[in-house]
């Protein structure tokens, strides 16, 4: 039950931290649910040599491929309480099993906060999207909405102009931008419609239609939403790791958190959400860790 790295979830970043760890020849327990924020999304792009390749067989092969190092584990589990010890860390996990070690790296993920909307949470990743970089391909030129409101999403509103022309902004609720950027928007050629959002007409997550209160209904083949969300594990803060205003978990440029002895990677600590951008700071989270460890022990 001793390890010298417990990794905290088993998507991308845990994954590849785990081989950066194994390759080190570190002994490394990755616990994982089995429930990563991309699980309904139908493909991952903008992942070299994976472009258009599903989110489940890029993790089938990843964790195939950890076999050859003897010194990972992997644990199908939740880790539901951590503490400090004298020597490193203690994790429990939902089984009941104990297990410690020197360091801990949190690849948690977060948890996105959908909208009371019908037919929402069955889009969401799938016609309903956050990132254009992972999905406008796929709808350019499309019909397209944007839910959104306020200063930030005229930003996000221009951005998406980069894919589609057809966009209209839907506010949700009377717009609460200034004048000026209303008309900048509309000087654009983006449609504005601020009347509630009512449902969602979608068939097996692909979105049909967008209906308002009043009734009035919008053909669109994709939306795009910046939600708010929440941090996946709560274990981070009850170890003391500083939270930014952001949400994020706070990292320093080699993914250690305020809690020495801690790291985090991954969507819990990056504003930028992409498969390869989570194995990218997965497998750098992992080289530090061995660093600061050999270090130490020298």
């Amino acid at each position: 039950m001793d390890f010298e790295v417990i990794i905290i979830g088993g998507s991308y970043a845990g994954l590849s931290a785990a081989t950066s760890l194994g390759r080190a020849l570190r002994k490394v327990l990755v616990i994982d649910g089995g429930k990563p924020c991309n699980r309904q999304t139908p493909y991952s792009h903008n992942f070299l040599t994976n472009d258009g390749e599903t989110p489940s067989a890029i993790i089938k092969k990843a964790t195939e491929q950890l076999k050859a190092y003897k010194t990972i584990t992997l644990l199908s589990d939740i880790a539901i309480d951590a503490s400090k010890t004298e020597n490193g860390f203690e994790v429990l996990t939902s089984a009941g099993k104990i297990f410690t070690a020197d360091k801990l790296l949190f690849a948690t993920g977060i948890t996105d906060v959908l909208p009371d909307i019908d037919g929402f949470a069955e889009c969401w990743g799938i016609s309903v999207l956050h990132c254009p970089y992972c999905h406008g391909y796929e709808v350019r030129h499309q019909p397209t909405g944007i839910l959104g409101n306020g200063e930030a999403i005229v930003e996000y509103v221009k951005l998406i102009s980069n894919w589609t022309k057809d966009i209209t902004l839907f506010t949700n609720g009377k717009a609460t931008l200034t004048d000026e950027q209303l008309q900048e928007l509309r000087s654009g050629k983006i449609k504005i419609e601020e009347g509630s959002v009512k449902h969602l007409v979608q068939e097996s997550g692909k979105i049909k239609s967008i209906v308002l209160q009043d009734g009035s209904s919008f053909n669109i083949n994709a939306l795009y939403a910046r939600l708010p969300f929440t941090q996946h594990s709560n274990l981070p803060q009850q170890l003391g790791c500083t939270i930014t205003d952001e949400r994020y978990i706070h990292v320093d440029s080699f993914y250690r958190t305020s809690t020495p002895g801690i790291y985090a990677a991954g969507d819990n600590s990056a504003f930028m959400r992409s498969v390869a951008v989570a194995v990218a700071s997965g497998t750098a989270a992992g080289a530090v860790i061995n660093r600061d460890m050999v270090i130490e022990a020298f």
